[in-house]
């Protein structure tokens, strides 16, 4: 079946094209060891070293619950307690999780493309040659995620929404902005910061196997992804001017407020009938959405502060944000344990695996014992 089918309101055109500026930069410097960046040579060779195929890893004949993909309390449904929720059938409250995970799925699917597409810009703009190897594992690894969340769409929800708005804007300032910089800053700073703490939300709340395992898989490689946006942008700010520097704070600022006040899933609630004031008014009182947007910055404020942003008007942003403390918070120890929590999964998935074969194993001998018989 066509994605456009699945849609809830199909896109006008099926394609968005977005100008692309700035220059294509090639480095005739070949000899990697002459970059003095260890850490970004080993951090490619673990790109390389870690892929893995989206097919195989992932344990797709899991079933999924259309209607309840993510195993949804009531209490965290933006409804739950209010007028709507009093008149809604336990169908229509289906209805409802079916359409929030939809939501939620279709912005990371739409995201990772959107990461695929900025992750083959730095290959092309950026100027070093060990930074151009590592976009390119990166560009395979969202490539790998828009596939794997393209298929749990299709084959386990059956339900696609359009990307959002203020993504897409914010995905297309970050696109046209000529600077090379940027699509590191837009893309792996603040939509990736966004989307990992939108996927540890759900990989550590829900129950259902196969959402955990996408999830807990695809955190893994975005763990890398922060760290070599980290590297890269940390070295080239510590170059720019104080007046370069306001103007990717300015950036980072406006970018934290869209996503801060827009990415609420108003659609949602539209799509059951719900004007769009009240949709508005009933999500910003949903104690959910204030966790999550709390959780929102773990990630993004201390990477924003260990690149060197973190001029006096950033800092007042952060602080109206109440989000100002998270500048402390060890990115590291969020990324090592986003790595563990996926290879605890393989080590558990290969040892039921291991049992499986011995326990055909032993039946195959039992049976064999009693036929000799």
């Amino acid at each position: 079946m066509s994605t456009r089918d699945l849609y809830t309101t199909a896109p006008s055109t099926p394609t968005w094209q977005v100008p692309a500026t700035g220059s294509a930069r090639f480095s005739w410097e070949y000899d990697m060891g002459a970059s003095g960046r260890e850490r970004l040579l080993a951090l490619y060779q673990k790109g390389k070293d870690k892929q893995w195929d989206g097919a195989t890893r992932i344990d797709w004949d899991v079933e999924v619950d259309p209607y309840d993909p993510l195993g949804t309390p009531d209490e965290v449904l933006t409804l739950h307690g209010t007028r709507h929720w009093a008149k809604m059938t336990e169908k229509d409250k289906g209805d409802l999780r079916r359409h929030y995970a939809s939501w939620q799925f279709s912005q990371f699917l739409h995201g990772e493309q959107g990461a695929m597409i900025c992750a083959a810009r730095i290959v092309e703009s950026v100027p070093d040659l060990d930074a151009k190897f590592y976009s390119a594992t990166q560009t395979m690894d969202e490539a790998r995620h828009a596939e794997i969340y393209g298929r749990f769409l299709h084959d386990k929800i059956g339900m696609l929404y359009p990307i959002n708005d203020n993504l897409k804007g914010l995905l297309d300032d970050t696109l046209r902005d000529s600077r090379w910089d940027m699509p590191y800053l837009g893309m792996q700073v603040l939509i990736e910061g966004l989307a990992l703490a939108a996927f540890g939300m759900i990989r550590d709340t829900t129950d259902k196997p196969l959402p955990k395992q996408i999830l807990a898989y695809v955190m893994q490689d975005e763990a890398r992804h922060v760290a070599f946006g980290r590297m890269a942008l940390r070295d080239y700010y510590r170059q720019l001017s104080d007046a370069e520097l306001r103007e990717r704070e300015e950036f980072v600022i406006e970018g934290c407020y869209l996503m801060r006040d827009r990415l609420r899933g108003v659609e949602v609630l539209e799509n059951f009938g719900i004007p769009r004031k009240e949709a508005e008014e009933l999500s910003e009182q949903s104690e959910f959405l204030h966790l999550f947007r709390k959780l929102l910055f773990s990630r993004i404020v201390p990477c924003v502060k260990d690149i060197g942003l973190w001029g006096e008007r950033l800092q007042k942003a952060y602080l109206d944000m109440g989000v100002f403390d998270l500048g402390d918070s060890n990115l590291d120890q969020l990324m090592t344990q986003d790595e563990e929590i996926a290879e605890a999964l393989d080590r558990e998935r290969f040892a039921a695996e291991e049992r499986e074969r011995i326990a055909e194993v032993a039946e195959a001998v039992a049976e064999g014992e009693a036929a000799s018989q």
